[in-house]
């Protein structure tokens, strides 16, 4: 079994991220429904604290929290401007960790010998 810290990070990453973009789209679709409050996705903290203590990142934890932001008057705080800038923050940190994962296989191949 291969174990590689580098691709379980990769993996818990792509997973967070994706659990983010699900919570932004979840926002966007509840935009203008009476007190529903924004949620937001963190595994950062969790990820970089099993990285710097020498723990598994599969032990990572997600965590989808309601946001405190400003509370418009029918009690609904999201905002699109802020989905957006997410959404689209998100895409780029899947896009990279992608790659990242890609060329980790690439490395893996070529270590191998197979092309």
């Amino acid at each position: 079994m291969l174990n590689d810290v580098a691709l379980e990070a990769l993996h818990v990453a792509l997973r967070g991220l994706g659990a983010r973009q699900r919570v932004v789209a979840d926002n966007l679709a509840n935009i203008d429904t009476p007190r529903f409050l924004a949620g937001r996705v963190d595994f950062e903290s969790s990820l970089k604290t099993a990285l710097t203590t020498g723990r598994s990142p599969a032990a990572t934890q997600f965590s989808v929290a309601r946001s405190t932001g400003a509370i418009r008057e029918n009690g609904n705080n999201v905002r699109i401007d802020d989905e957006t800038v997410v959404g689209m923050d998100t895409s780029l940190r899947y896009e990279l960790a992608t790659s990242a994962v890609n060329a980790k296989f690439r490395l893996l191949r070529s270590a191998i010998g197979s092309r």
